[in-house]
């Protein structure tokens, strides 16, 4: 059996390849070691380890890595850190090849150690665009793995006009998108919110008629974080809709989004929005799924909700250069501009999109990693 050790670094990137990690797991030829590393341990941004262990995944090692501070200088520190304790992971666990997942800034220690120590490294959603520090992340990881699971089609194309082997790159789709297909199948919201998940703020009469937000910093632009919540903030209070709002993702400036929030919050008398520091993934998807909107820049809102067809309101440039369906809006910082588009989006019609695969990457993943020759020697084809 080959064993393959996944790392999920964050919450949102065990959403990302839930069902990759449970094909794995259910695989005969293949083992899964599960290592759990930086924000997705911690309870400040919703210890995402704790719903991996109720979905029966065996954790096979955490890394504790992340540096309070939310600055530039942290994610760097972060990185560092990564590497010198997943190096002894990794030298512990022995694995045949290392999964590591997407573009954030945990992932490039993932990447730097499994490669410096000889472990064929393969990349989930190498090949996409965003136009900030998660670009260069993910072009620098994709030049480091060995094989290459991406999400559409032009992905793929651009993984292999960067010189990699066009027969070690598979488009499988986006295992976010296996998941949105269940919320579909079974799309009722059939769990009281507030009693499961707790969260701060009073809400009265959502059931019909909600919205959700989730806007994280943008690390190019982490010195305006506060101002950029700000105006989405402004916006979603003028317009008193029933609100869920999520808290930041660990990133450079989520303190600064987070101190806006609270200062919002103290400032004025809000009763139509709820803030929830997480939600298990197919959850979150169910309370997207039956919403009128969502509101942020958060990369869901470009997949899982073109599948599942939930019209969208992009802030800013975090998705900037994304494939995005006709369910997205895009607008600047500028409350009066977010709160027309979401006075818009709330009455679009629904069109379901397949950028990001049809639902079952998962998979179609654990099969091409079972049978794919693993090497770490690389012949690029420039």
């Amino acid at each position: 059996m080959r064993k393959i050790a996944v790392v999920v670094t964050a919450r949102p990137s065990y959403s990302r390849v839930k069902t990759a990690i449970r094909a794995i797991h259910e695989h005969p030829d293949l083992e899964l070691q599960l290592v759990v590393a930086a924000s997705a341990l911690l309870d400040r941004y919703g210890t995402a380890v704790k719903y991996m262990e109720r979905d029966g995944f065996p954790i096979a090692a955490k890394v504790f890595n992340v540096l309070e501070g939310e600055n530039l200088t942290a994610q760097a520190k972060t990185t560092g850190l990564g590497i010198l304790e997943l190096s002894s992971v990794f030298e512990r666990l022995e694995p045949d090849a290392v999964m590591t997942v997407a573009d954030r800034f945990e992932t490039m220690a993932t990447a730097i150690a499994a490669s410096y120590m000889n472990i064929p490294l393969i990349h989930i959603q190498g090949g996409e665009i965003t136009g900030n520090i998660d670009e260069k992340v993910r072009h620098a990881i994709t030049k480091l793995s060995d094989l290459h699971l991406v999400a559409s089609e032009k992905a793929k194309e651009r993984v292999i006009k960067m010189g990699e082997d066009p027969a070690k790159v598979h488009n499988t789709g986006c295992p976010s998108i296996d998941l949105a297909e269940e919320v579909i199948q079974r799309s009722a919201l059939d769990y009281d919110p507030f009693e499961r998940y707790g969260g701060v703020g009073r809400i009265k009469d959502w059931e019909n008629n909600y919205i959700v937000v989730l806007q994280h910093p943008v690390t190019t632009e982490y010195a305006e974080s506060r101002n950029h919540i700000g105006e989405t903030l402004k916006a979603v209070h003028e317009l008193n809709i029933p609100t869920f709002w999520f808290w930041p993702n660990v990133d450079a400036g989520s303190d600064g989004t987070s101190k806006g929030i609270r200062s919002f919050r103290e400032q004025n008398s809000i009763e139509h929005i709820h803030f929830f520091k997480n939600m298990e993934g197919r959850d979150f998807l169910r309370l997207l799924y039956n919403s009128k909107c969502l509101i942020g820049n958060s990369s869901v809102g470009i997949r899982e909700c073109a599948y599942m067809g939930v019209p969208v309101v992009n802030i800013g440039s975090r998705q900037n250069g994304r494939d995005r369906g006709q369910n997205v809006v895009d607008v600047d910082y500028n409350s009066e501009n977010i709160k027309n588009a979401i006075l818009s989006s709330i009455q679009k019609e629904r069109i379901k999109d397949f950028t990001y695969g049809g639902g079952n990457a998962g998979k179609q993943m654990a099969d091409i990693i079972a049978t794919t020759e693993l090497d770490f020697k690389k012949i690029l084809q420039y």
